[in-house]
């Protein structure tokens, strides 16, 4: 069979069998050797960016370098500058370009070395692979935003067919759309799904209101991988039931590699292989593991450009048995800039809210899908897609719940929506702050 996935890395000029060999090695470096493996690797990419890199040489100026909790923490808002300004010298060509999604408010473009490219390719082949997939051969069912533009949809379309993959566009999720995916899962021999989390949802709601499992009328699919979006656990539970495969958690990021990946004991292991991940309080000291903070990551191979102490803009919790070679990631709260300012001074994370409402008005099924948005300090506005209005019973039971959870005196208004606004790339920001 043709490997058209392996070919199309190829012709981009990955060197797949150098990324293979090197993430192979670092796979059998002992457990007991491997916090002298990432200090090492961590000293190589600062010596490396101090030396070539004009952007972090001027950024670590006077900071004792040898001390890797004085290094700065970098924040994206650093980066929101033209990419040249930030690039290693001599990787002006023939480096990885792409632009984040912008899901933290902070979008900017970046860059890779081809090699470091292609390490985060084969780490998500080798973590795909836990699962039985091979992306040469196994035919994905695909749940994502692409470019409406001309040539940006047909340069994905392209992708799709050299990574043997069907893609359902996901701006529109109305029933009568849903309808015609799942006539395609009647039709064809899908191996895996893969989607952003709130999308597949959706799909596996409309499912239920079919009472329809999917695996039984597409038997040859085998599991699901969600991310980009916070995965509830009731939402894994309806995944689960309605799919009929196991769900994988995925949590990644654009200009970084596989941050963590579900295994198969149900671990979100952390990718030790490329990636250093540090929990730092708010002011950037580590906190222990069991203890919640900012996730903030080092990418340890890439050259192009320099990601030390990367401040992501989410907020993490590190298992307690963790292991520098064995990192668990317990629990992904949030994002960073998802906090509400609430009348009486108190911060809240957003997801609290949603959270609190979630748990009342999905119970009967009738909502769909909802976001919360803070318009004012006092003052909330919840968007939601049901077949009907929601009651004046549902309606005080989520202001009862936020006044205990949180603190009484907020105001809430609530629209019922055909769909909800997605970003452009198709996610669904499930709190936003307006303040």
């Amino acid at each position: 069979m043709l490997k058209l996935f392996d070919l199309s890395l190829w012709i981009n000029g990955f060197p797949m069998k150098k990324a293979k060999v090197e993430f192979e090695k670092n796979l059998q470096i002992p457990a007991n050797d491997y916090q002298k493996f990432i200090e090492n690797k961590r000293k190589e990419i600062v010596d490396f960016h101090i030396k070539n890199n004009p952007f972090y040489t001027n950024l670590v100026k006077g900071i004792d370098i040898s001390n890797w909790e004085a290094l700065p923490v970098l924040t994206k808002k650093e980066l929101q500058k033209p990419l040249v300004e930030r690039l290693s010298n001599g990787f002006e060509k023939n480096i990885y370009i792409n632009k984040t999604s912008g899901s933290s408010g902070d979008p900017f473009v970046f860059a890779k070395d081809k090699f470091s490219h292609a390490l985060t390719w084969y780490s998500n082949i080798y973590r795909f692979g836990w699962f039985g997939v091979d992306f040469n051969s196994s035919f994905q069912a695909r749940f994502y935003g692409i470019p409406l533009d001309k040539f940006g949809y047909y340069k994905e379309r392209l992708k799709d067919f050299l990574a043997h993959r069907y893609r359902f566009p996901i701006f529109d999720l109305s029933d009568e759309v849903l309808e015609k995916v799942l006539h395609h899962f009647y039709k064809k021999r899908f191996d895996y799904i893969n989607g952003y989390t709130s999308s597949v949802v959706l799909f596996a709601k409309f499912l239920q209101s079919k009472n329809i499992v999917l695996k039984s009328i597409c038997p040859s699919l085998k599991v699901c991988m969600v991310t980009s979006e916070m995965l509830f656990e009731d939402d894994k539970e309806i995944l689960e039931k309605w799919l009929g495969v196991p769900i994988v958690n995925e949590y990644g990021a654009s200009e970084l590699d596989l941050i963590a990946f579900q295994n198969p004991n149900g671990e979100w292991q952390v990718n030790a292989e490329t990636l250093f991940v540090e929990i730092l309080d708010e002011n950037n000291q580590a906190v222990p593991n069991g203890v919640e903070g900012k996730v903030v990551i080092t990418s340890l191979y890439n050259t192009a450009h320099p990601f030390i102490r990367y401040e992501i803009g989410d907020v993490g919790v590190l298992d307690e048995k963790s292991t520098w070679k064995k990192p668990i990631l317990k629990k992904l709260i949030g994002r960073t800039n998802d906090v509400a300012l609430l009348p009486s001074g108190k911060k809240s994370p957003g997801l609290t809210f949603y959270y609190v409402t979630k748990s009342i008005i999905q119970d009967d099924g009738n909502v769909k899908e909802f976001i919360v948005k803070q318009t004012s300090i006092a003052t909330f506005e919840i968007d939601y897609v049901s077949e009907k209005e929601l009651t004046p019973q549902q309606i005080k039971a989520i202001e009862i719940a936020i006044a205990t959870y949180l603190e009484p005196g907020l105001h809430f208004t609530y629209n019922r929506k055909l769909v909800l606004e997605r970003t452009k790339r198709g996610k669904l920001k499930q709190f936003q702050s307006f303040v």
